[in-house]
C-alpha cells in the first residue's frame, strides 16, 4: 500500500524518530528566537515547522493508523499555513494553529506512552521524554496564539497590549513551563490565564512523573552483609 510504503520510508529516514524529533524542535527553538522577522525569516520559520510536521509524522507513525491520523492533520496544517502566510490572512493561520495543536497533541501523549511502559529505558525512550517536554511547549505555543486570536487584547506585551505573534508565544509558552516567568509578556484575560496555570502544572507534574520513572528503573540497592559488616 501506498501509506505503508511512506510509513516504511520514514521509518528508514528518521530511524532514531525520537532523537530527529528532539533535534527539530530544538532547531525551531532556535530558529524563532535568532531568525529576523522579515519575510526571509519567516520562510526560514515555516520550514523548520514543516520539518517539524514531518519528524512528528514519523515520531508518531509507527502503526498504520497512528501515521494516517497524523497525516490527516499535518496535512492541513501546513496547506492552512501556506494560505495564510501568502494572503497574510490571520484566520486561515488559526486554522493551520488548531491542526498543529491537535497534532502536537496527540504527539506529546503518544511519546509519554511510550516513555512510561514499564520497560527498559533505552536512549530512544531519553530523547522522546526530552522531546516531549519540548512538544508541551511547542503546543501550548499555539494555544496561546489561538487565545490571542479569538480573545483580542489577551496580553500585555513588554507592557503594552498587542497581538501576540507566534515568537513571543512559543517564548511565552517556555518561560512558562520552566516556571520562569520573567514578566515581559503577561496573560491578562481569564482565557490566557487559564492555559497558563495548565501548563504550569502540567511542566512541574512532567518533570516529577519523569524522575519517578527513571527513579523505578533501577532496583532498590539490598543491604547486604559480607564477613559481618553492613
Amino acid at each position: 500500500m501506498p501509506i505503508g510504503a511512506t510509513r516504511d520510508a520514514l521509518s528508514h529516514i528518521f530511524f532514531q524518530r525520537c532523537f530527529w524529533l528532539f533535534v527539530v524542535l530544538l532547531a525551531l527553538i532556535g530558529a524563532v528566537s535568532f531568525v529576523p522577522g522579515d519575510n526571509t525569516g519567516r520562510l526560514i520559520i515555516n520550514g523548520v515547522n514543516v520539518f517539524l510536521l514531518i519528524a512528528t509524522v514519523a515520531a508518531v507513525g509507527r502503526t498504520t493508523i497512528s501515521f494516517v491520523m497524523a497525516l490527516l492533520l499535518a496535512i492541513p496544517a501546513v496547506w492552512f499555513q501556506y494560505l495564510g502566510l501568502w494572503h497574510d490572512n490571520d484566520s486561515d493561520l488559526a486554522w493551520s494553529w488548531i491542526f498543529c495543536a491537535a497534532l502536537y497533541f496527540i504527539t506529546t501523549a503518544y511519546l509519554l506512552r511510550y516513555v512510561f511502559q514499564p520497560r527498559i529505558m533505552t536512549e530512544d525512550k531519553l530523547f522522546g521524554a526530552a522531546a516531549a517536554y519540548l512538544m508541551l511547549g511547542v503546543l501550548w505555543a499555539y494555544l496561546y496564539a489561538l487565545v490571542g486570536y479569538f480573545y483580542p487584547q489577551s496580553y500585555l506585551i513588554v507592557g503594552q497590549p498587542g497581538r501576540l505573534v507566534y515568537a513571543d508565544a512559543l517564548y511565552l509558552s517556555m518561560t512558562v513551563l520552566t516556571s520562569t516567568g520573567f514578566g515581559d509578556v503577561v496573560p491578562l484575560t481569564r482565557q490566557a490565564r487559564g492555559i497558563c496555570m495548565i501548563e504550569q502544572v502540567a511542566g512541574a507534574l512532567f518533570v516529577a512523573i519523569l524522575i519517578a520513572r527513571l527513579a523505578g528503573v533501577y532496583p532498590a540497592r539490598e543491604r547486604y552483609v559480607d564477613d559481618g559488616k553492613p
